[in-house]
């Protein structure tokens, strides 16, 4: 057919009618799942769907898999963001999302398997899901599937994610624009992609020729929550050896982190900035901290559920493309939270500020 859309040759050789073609190529939920599988299966085999529209997604419903926490805005307000872009981004479509709690590793895999091989699932979409055994399972049951926020290092699917490593690379370097020379870094490394972001600031540092050394550099926690991290920053501050100078800048990995670092130097009789500034590489879920405006690389959210959606587009009607990786880049906000250190002063970064907060002021665990 030359790549070009005829309803009634597809209705021919299907035995169809010309309104249920029509249906199933308009992505209509209102068609049989053997219907569906009939035109499409003959359009693709035509170079039919190569030439569609981008604008159409063809197929009905979507499993999201993702941990439990991500459904509930006060345990994870990263991943339920996420979670609202699929919804936002599907929400011009005939596609219902349903939703399955899965573990980032050791997930239960007779449950995976009952809910991909559901007549009802068209698609699937796996967030923070970290298990390779269940990458495997979705590569080998072969619906469309692509991953958010986690690496599939056998290249099997789809994927898009924040650009961690030059995340945490930009984040250190504005640091080391601004003057700072002894930074902490503050970061949660539970996953790969904690792992990408501490690379980029190892690369940051490198690049400025100065050595990064785990035990002046980098305080570690287990989660993202502010009290675990105020914890931590204390249990630092309080065993720092006499002869090592103080840090003059923080490098947070999230908003409640970088609270829980603030909470914990203004416990200890610091100003921030004036004494020790602090950044975050979120920038979403707290606006100010303390009535300290909080400079942030912003880190992509809302956006991964959208870009997910057109990946699965492009994996519909490209079915046999390699598969692709996308990164998202981050954006800088420059707030009070940084102060430009010179050779005899401290001044500020920047001189105002926006009140407004992006998100509801709790403690909540983000697990990038």
């Amino acid at each position: 057919m030359n790549g070009k859309l005829k309803i009634q040759q597809i209705a021919d050789h299907t035995g169809l009618s010309i309104s249920t073609v029509s249906r199933v190529l308009a992505g209509k939920s209102n068609t049989s799942a053997r219907a569906r599988e009939q035109v499409l299966s003959y359009a693709k085999s035509q170079g039919v769907l190569s030439g569609l529209s981008t604008g159409r997604l063809m197929l009905n419903n979507i499993v999201v898999f993702a941990p439990a926490r991500a459904f509930d805005a006060r345990s994870d307000i990263f991943y339920y963001k996420v979670i609202q872009g699929i919804v936002a981004a599907v929400s011009q479509h005939d596609v219902r999302v349903r939703y399955c709690a899965l573990e980032e590793s050791d997930a239960d895999v007779a449950l995976f398997i009952a809910k991909m091989t559901d007549t009802q699932t068209d698609a699937a979409l796996l967030v923070g899901i970290d298990d390779a055994h269940i990458h495997q399972l979705a590569a080998d049951l072969a619906k469309p599937c692509v991953l958010i926020n986690c690496h599939d290092r056998l290249m099997r699917h789809d994927s898009v994610s924040p650009d961690h490593q030059t995340m945490g690379d930009f984040a250190t370097d504005y640091l080391f624009t601004q003057g700072h020379q002894r930074i902490l870094t503050l970061q949660c490394l539970r996953r790969h992609t904690m792992e990408l972001r501490l690379a980029g600031i190892k690369e940051a540092f490198a690049r400025h020729n100065l050595a990064f050394n785990d035990s002046q550099h980098l305080v570690t926690t287990s989660g993202f929550g502010a009290q675990e991290a105020e914890q931590a920053m204390l249990n630092y501050l309080d065993t720092l050896p006499g002869d090592q100078p103080m840090p003059t800048a923080i490098l947070a990995g999230g908003d409640f982190m970088a609270a829980g670092a603030v909470a914990a130097l203004v416990k200890r009789g610091f100003a921030v900035p004036t004494d020790i500034s602090v950044m975050s590489t979120d920038g979403f879920n707290l606006a100010e901290i303390h009535d300290v405006a909080l400079t942030a690389v912003h880190v992509p959210r809302d956006e991964l559920g959208v870009e997910a959606i057109s990946l699965l587009q492009r994996r519909l009607f490209r079915p046999e493309a390699p598969c692709s990786s996308v990164l998202l880049q981050g954006k800088l906000v420059t707030r009070n939270s940084v102060r430009k250190v010179t050779g005899r002063a401290l001044h500020p970064a920047v001189t105002s500020h926006n009140h407004q907060l992006y998100d509801d002021n709790q403690e909540a665990v983000d697990n990038r």
